[in-house]
């Protein structure tokens, strides 16, 4: 299938780097209007020069519902409609068990991997997708389902991104589809932890696809689920086996 976004408009959040920038490309090349947003101005303009001239930038933290605001008016300002939010910002402050976790850990997780989202949302409903409707596109993880000695706090605001994802699907509709995508490993620099150097052979030969995800995975099924006209409230794993795979995971340990 040839699936495009000619005259549509999209908004990246963590759009500079990793997963988010491989969305933008994706939508770019379908022909989609996009606006990456991200912390860095000098990253931003980097990866937007490297994507092309489908693909512009406004600074802002994901954590800031003052700078959804401004980023959601200036994809209508530029491209004259915000058809598509893809909620990928997140970060992972604390590396280890949730019980350990300082409180201003889980804190400052919350604000950016769960409220950030759900007021970028609620501002991209109110401001345009409410009267011309819109696709929302969720970026969880698949530690959201399933426990982890490095990663629990993450794991948790990622498993309640996939329930949000159904609850706004259901209050949404019909003018608004709500879909979320849980990627497994990818090789990021957000993720480099978990399979920098020879680590990364040894996850990749766990899996049953046998490599590790790249960003440009996640972007197809970005592209897939943003022209699904039927689609909604779903959590689609993209994670080349992890989840099903036999015996130890070892992925996170």
């Amino acid at each position: 299938m040839d699936l495009r976004l000619d005259g549509k408009a999209a908004i990246v959040t963590g759009g500079s780097k990793g997963i988010g920038k491989g969305i933008a490309k994706v939508f770019a090349e379908a022909g989609g209007n996009v606006l990456i947003t991200a912390r860095k101005p000098e990253a931003l303009e980097d990866a937007a020069k490297e994507l092309g001239p489908n693909v512009s930038w406004v600074a802002g933290h994901t954590g800031h519902p003052e700078d959804g605001q401004r980023v959601v008016d200036a994809c209508i300002e530029r491209y004259g409609s915000c058809d598509i939010l893809v909620n990928n910002a997140a970060t992972n402050p604390h590396a280890g068990r949730l019980i350990d976790a300082p409180l201003s850990m889980w804190d400052k997780t919350h604000e950016v991997n769960l409220r950030g989202p759900l007021a970028w949302t609620q501002i991209a409903w109110t401001t345009w997708m409410e009267a011309h409707g819109g696709a929302i596109i969720n970026i969880a993880s698949v530690g959201g389902f399933k426990t982890s000695n490095k990663l629990g706090v993450y794991g948790v605001f990622k498993a309640a991104m996939v329930h949000m994802t159904k609850q706004l699907a259901s209050e949404m509709g019909p003018q608004v589809r709500v879909n979320c995508i849980a990627p497994g490993l990818i090789r990021t620099d957000f993720a480099r932890i978990l399979w920098e150097g020879e680590r990364g052979k040894v996850v990749a030969d766990l899996m049953p696809l046998k490599r590790l995800g790249e960003p440009a995975d996640i972007g197809e099924c970005a592209l897939w689920v943003a022209t699904a006209a039927w689609l909604t409230g779903q959590t689609i794993p993209v994670d080349g086996g992890e989840l099903v795979r036999q015996g130890e995971t070892g992925i996170d340990e």
